[in-house]
């Protein structure tokens, strides 16, 4: 048994229809209630709910800080490699894009570190393209070491792996794997990776239950909005994570945000969210799970950061690259995409506690796991 038999229960034209027909007084039941159901989660991303912006902020907000207090965890991501053998049309990486392709050896992977730790980071993002090949567990393996050596928190995004391989990543100290499904609409997922093992809708959607079994620490969930509605996505979502808690409940989880940015080769623009959106849809995470873990990239704007400080976020990246060696040897033609905000971590770090929070650079540790 695995989320795909719950997730076969559920039709996505039914869940969207049912999302755009909750009406005012479904938002405000959801509000009167202290536990959500998936229901309640419905009417708070619909478009009904969009008046009631004001309201899930505030709530969203005195959650957030009964939970984590005022606090928000640094962490930054360092690319290793941009081989990729998938085609995705939304994707810089992807195989039909003409780059250069890049995989960082062990003296490039400590220029970087090097860096990040000059910047202050103890939490680091491991990103690659998906070339099991070029940037198999093999490779995973053989470079974790120095990361540990300098990091008390490794977090993964790799292509979708078994679970004795993410068995061995744990082993090998990797804190928590984000995997994202990029959209649960299966009939447009096909269109958007024609190509590659990525296109296995199936294998991707169970990655998380390999993830659960293998005991990993925390887990990462989350949809890339613009692809399809993103209301519906959003649902399917919460969906995954309510599954995964009840079945994994040693397991931490987070849900990340991330938007469409610009990038080589693109050519999928499906249904954009707006600002106001997206702020709706982090308070109604919050609101619908408390102690969720919810996280947002430089992929947004300076502006849009700076007011989401204070409504639920609890992890931030900042100073981002999206190149393999873009800390010591920057390349435009190795990025998988155009970040927005690309303001220092200091001068970021100066906002967070203007805003009166305090940015957390080690908030766990093996030791203690």
């Amino acid at each position: 048994m695995s989320f795909i038999n719950t997730f076969q229960s559920y039709n996505w034209p039914d869940q969207k229809r049912t999302i755009l027909e909750k009406t005012h007084q479904d938002v405000e039941f959801a509000l009167s209630k202290h536990k959500l159901s998936l229901e309640d989660f419905k009417a708070l991303v619909s478009p009904a709910a969009e008046p009631y912006l004001e309201q899930l902020a505030f709530r969203s907000q005195r959650l957030t800080q009964e939970r984590f207090g005022k606090t928000i965890q640094m962490y930054i991501p360092m690319y290793l490699s941009n081989e990729c053998n998938n085609i995705c049309t939304y994707c810089g990486f992807s195989l039909d894009v003409k780059m250069d392709r890049k995989t960082l050896n062990q003296k490039e992977i400590l220029d970087e570190i090097k860096i990040l730790k000059a910047y202050g980071y103890d939490h680091v993002l491991l990103v690659t393209g998906e070339s099991n090949q070029k940037v198999g567990i093999d490779y995973f393996l053989d470079v974790l070491p120095l990361f540990k050596d300098h990091f008390s928190n490794i977090s993964m995004e790799v292509q979708p792996l078994d679970q004795k391989e993410y068995e061995r990543l744990r082993e090998a100290g990797v804190h928590s794997i984000l995997v994202y499904q990029e959209t649960y609409n299966q009939s447009k997922y096909k269109e958007f990776h024609p190509k590659g093992r990525k296109s296995n809708f199936e294998y991707r959607l169970e990655t998380p239950d390999r993830l659960g079994r293998s005991g990993m620490h925390k887990i990462g969930l989350g949809a890339l909005f613009g692809l399809s509605d993103w209301r519906t996505d959003a649902f399917f979502t919460a969906l995954h994570l309510s599954y995964l808690e009840k079945k994994y409940w040693r397991t931490k989880y987070s849900v990340s945000f991330p938007r469409l940015r610009p990038c080589a080769g693109m050519n999928a623009v499906g249904e954009m969210m707006t600002d106001r959106q997206l702020v709706q849809l982090i308070c109604a995470f919050r609101l619908f799970n408390q102690e969720l873990e919810l996280s947002m990239s430089t992929r947004e704007s300076e502006n849009f950061r700076n007011n989401i400080i204070n409504l639920g976020i609890t992890s931030i990246s900042a100073d981002s690259k999206t190149d393999p060696g873009g800390y010591s040897s920057p390349s435009k033609n190795l990025e998988q995409f155009e970040i927005d905000d690309k303001r220092s971590t200091k001068h970021f770090v100066e906002i967070i506690k203007g805003a009166g929070y305090e940015p957390v650079w080690k908030d766990w540790d093996s030791i203690l796991s």
